[in-house]
C-alpha cells in the first residue's frame, strides 16, 4: 500500500501536480492492471477522504467529502458496454466541514 493510486506509463518525464483547470486521461487496462488499480484505490478510500492517482507523467492529490456518487450504466446492442463512474466531490467551504 501507498500513498498514490499509479496508473501505469511508459513515459518517463516529470511528474506534474494537477491542481486546477481540466484535466482527462483515457487508459487502457489489463485485467490484472484494472484489478490492481481497484484495490489500490479502495484502500485509500477506506483509510481517508483524500486520495492520490498518478502516472509517471502527471499526480491528481485530491480532499474529498461522502457520499461518493457511484454510477452504473449499461448500453446494450451491437457492442454491449458498462460503465462504472466514481465521482469525488471537494469538502465544502466554511461551517459545513468538520473534523472528528
Amino acid at each position: 500500500m501507498g500513498d498514490r493510486v499509479d496508473l501505469p506509463d511508459d513515459r518517463d518525464r516529470q511528474r506534474t501536480t494537477v491542481t486546477d483547470g481540466f484535466f482527462e486521461r483515457e487508459i487502457h487496462l489489463s485485467r490484472a492492471a484494472t484489478a490492481e488499480f481497484l484495490r489500490d484505490l479502495a484502500d485509500q478510500i477506506e483509510a481517508d477522504t483524500s486520495l492520490t492517482l498518478s502516472s509517471q507523467e502527471w499526480e491528481i492529490p485530491f480532499e474529498y467529502r461522502e457520499p461518493v456518487e457511484v454510477e452504473v450504466e449499461f448500453s446494450g446492442g451491437r457492442e454491449s458496454e458498462l460503465e462504472v463512474e466514481l465521482e469525488f466531490t471537494e469538502p465544502r467551504g466554511g461551517e459545513e466541514l468538520s473534523v472528528e
